[in-house]
């Protein structure tokens, strides 16, 4: 699907600078807003629409009323809490100072809760196939101020617009502590709405032997899943699963001892 950028409806000089740069930077068209509805820029381009707002980006998928844009999400409140007993940082052994790679970065709330753990000693990366949802969830990682508390975390994280399997193919044997993967739910989880608008242009791929392969070979300490509770992946790929009652997704991990790694 085709992608153009444009401004807000009463755009600046500097808004319509920032829409140039954010064409240049992705190598698609900019295109004038000329106070049109984004429902008339749909069908006067027929393609995607990246809007350049003055504090947000927004994408708006063909035939989508509302816009894909940023926000903490989950992590909002996640990280209010104390952070050794969030079910991800558990189930992981994820500790302060430790390589995190999230395979499938999503609105990023994960990777956020990952890298407030971490700290800046640490380090987090996230995969995000879709160029345009990396580009949104990027700016929004660097640009959102609306919470303090979560600045530093949210600045910390590498994106990579990328497909983590072929990420995973790049990089040398336990390159991260923990490789974390939590795939589009084959069962929507009608809460999780934040993604909703782009959920037809994320990439739907499920686990694979190749996919896990590559994570553990990647990771020193675990490779952590996270997916729905009715999944058969955590028995079907060898992940210890944490139930979680009263919640519609469990996490698993598969977690190594130095000798595991030595022995493999």
């Amino acid at each position: 699907m085709k992608t153009i950028v444009t401004t807000a409806y009463r755009p600046t000089e500097k808004n319509i600078a920032e829409a140039r740069g954010i064409a240049e930077t992705l190598d698609i068209t900019f295109i004038e807003r000329n106070k049109r509805s984004i429902e008339t820029v749909h069908m006067d381009e027929q393609s995607d629409v990246i809007v350049a707002m003055k504090e947000r980006l927004e994408l708006y998928p063909l035939g989508k009323a509302e816009p894909f844009f940023f926000h903490p999400n989950s992590a909002a409140f996640r990280t209010k809490r104390p952070l050794a007993q969030d079910p991800l940082i558990e189930v992981s052994g994820l500790q302060p100072g430790d390589s995190f790679l999230d395979c499938t970065l999503g609105m990023a709330s994960d990777a956020i809760t990952a890298s407030q753990w971490v700290g800046a000693d640490g380090k987090v990366v996230g995969c995000e196939s879709n160029p345009n949802i990396a580009f949104i969830i990027q700016e929004g990682l660097q640009r959102y101020q609306a919470m303090p508390h979560l600045t530093g975390a949210m600045k910390r994280i590498q994106v990579m617009p990328m497909d983590c399997i072929e990420f995973l193919k790049t990089l040398v044997d336990g390159s991260f502590d923990v490789v974390y993967m939590d795939p589009m739910f084959t069962e929507e989880i009608k809460e999780a709405s934040n993604f909703s608008p782009v959920r037809s242009a994320a990439n739907m791929g499920q686990l694979t032997e190749e996919w896990i392969a590559e994570a553990k070979r990647v990771a020193v300490k675990a490779v952590v899943l996270k997916a729905h509770f009715r999944s058969e992946d955590f028995e079907r790929f060898g992940f210890t699963r944490r139930v979680r009652p009263n919640t519609k997704f469990h996490y698993g991990a598969i977690k190594f001892t130095d000798n595991d790694k030595i022995l493999s």
